[in-house]
């Protein structure tokens, strides 16, 4: 039993010996940033616009068409599609001025229309433009 408390205590001198006993200063704002400056001179980052709707269209020609409809502080930006499952999605944005015009694409793509209209018509480079239906 003394052996026991002899160890015990030996172990406790032990543990309290290993604290540090340095004075430590606590710092209320952290290290400082080096990148400070021009991280708040940098633009604000802009997120892509979110996708509202995503929908698939049957076509003349028995093509099908895939497209999500996206917006931007709740008004409509533009359009992925895809048209047949072998092919790249391509990107659309909507008109300079809201409702002047189709969505159209850099690539020379198009599309007329809503996502809540029943029917599009998109227009892919190189070919007739295709009326869809939902």
């Amino acid at each position: 039993m003394t052996i026991r408390t002899t160890l015990l205590a030996l172990g406790a001198v032990l543990t309290l010996s290993a604290c540090n006993k340095d004075d430590h200063t606590i710092v209320e704002q952290g290290p400082v940033d080096p990148m400070a400056n021009e991280l708040a001179a940098a633009p604000k980052v802009e997120l892509p616009p979110s996708i509202a709707a995503s929908k698939t269209y049957r076509c003349d020609g028995n093509k099908v068409v895939e497209i999500d409809w996206t917006e931007r502080n709740g008004k409509p930006a533009g359009a992925n599609y895809r048209v047949g499952a072998d092919t790249v999605a391509s990107t659309v944005t909507m008109a300079p001025a809201e409702g002047t015009g189709p969505y159209t694409g850099p690539d020379g793509s198009s599309i007329t229309g809503t996502k809540d209209a029943s029917s599009v018509t998109v227009t892919v480079p190189g070919q007739s433009a295709i009326t869809c239906r939902a």
